[in-house]
């Protein structure tokens, strides 16, 4: 499929000019025209780009890419050496940030729900159709402690999880991957038992005490692993791509 082919396609899918987002969406830098052969993976990282050359790969396709807003324009040092080394090998970068996030069934916050037994009830945005924060109820009420167990068998990390002060059981959680902490507030003005996310702040452990919600930090990289490998395997199947996810460990 030609290139910009493929753009079209993963917009038409996921419609990135519905969100106000804090990078480009879609293609980020141009390789060569034709694509057979796509890697997939959650940060466009030097091992990622990497990996992808090994595997002469003819696109690169990430949930986090380049060009963020407020990061330095220049193109030196890291950001040189990434882009590069892109080029050099003709190798398409597309990403998909926030879309990808929300998507109804491909998203990551979809993902999530799947893996964690969780049904999808609305957004916690008020009067936003595209909301990044998403709430729902498990499939059976679980205490603190067996919900920290599940979210460990089902990202293969232990989650921090904060809930000296919460509900003894658990029937109705919001949750936001990556880096969606302060969501927590909402969710508690909802009245939800849970919220999760991928990363905590200092201030996360006050509000979630002094709110009486549990709270779940279940690791950024981990909780968006899943969106992207679920949208390369989209591409496989209906446009008969041959694609790779590789996974960078990252530990946060």
């Amino acid at each position: 499929m030609n290139n910009l082919k493929l753009e079209a396609v993963l917009n038409e899918l996921l419609s990135p000019h519905m969100i106000k987002d804090y990078c480009p969406n879609g293609l980020q830098v141009e390789g060569k025209s034709e694509i057979k052969k796509i890697v997939t993976g959650v940060t466009a990282c030097q091992a990622l780009i990497d990996r992808a050359i090994e595997e002469k790969a003819d696109a690169l396709l990430v949930h986090h890419g380049f060009f963020w807003k407020g990061e330095p324009a220049e193109i030196r040092g890291m950001k040189f050496r990434r882009i590069k080394a892109l080029i050099k090998n003709g190798i398409n970068l597309y990403a998909y940030h926030l879309p990808l996030d929300v998507h109804p069934e491909l998203g990551n916050n979809a993902k999530l729900a799947e893996l964690l037994g969780l049904e999808v009830l609305g957004g916690l945005e008020a009067g936003n159709p595209n909301s990044v924060a998403i709430y729902g109820q498990l499939d059976t009420p679980l205490s603190g402690e067996e919900l920290a167990a599940r979210i460990a068998i089902a990202l293969h990390r232990e989650p921090l999880h904060i809930g000296d002060n919460a509900p003894a059981e658990i029937k109705t959680v919001g949750w936001c991957t990556g880096g969606g902490q302060d969501f927590i507030e909402l969710a508690a003005q909802k009245g939800l038992d849970a919220f999760i996310s991928g990363e905590v702040s200092e201030r996360t452990t006050h509000t979630a005490r002094e709110l009486g919600i549990h709270y779940f930090s279940a690791g950024h990289h981990a909780t968006e692993r899943y969106g992207i490998k679920a949208l390369g395997e989209w591409l496989a199947a209906e446009h008969d791509f041959d694609v790779n996810f590789i996974d960078i460990d990252n530990p946060v």
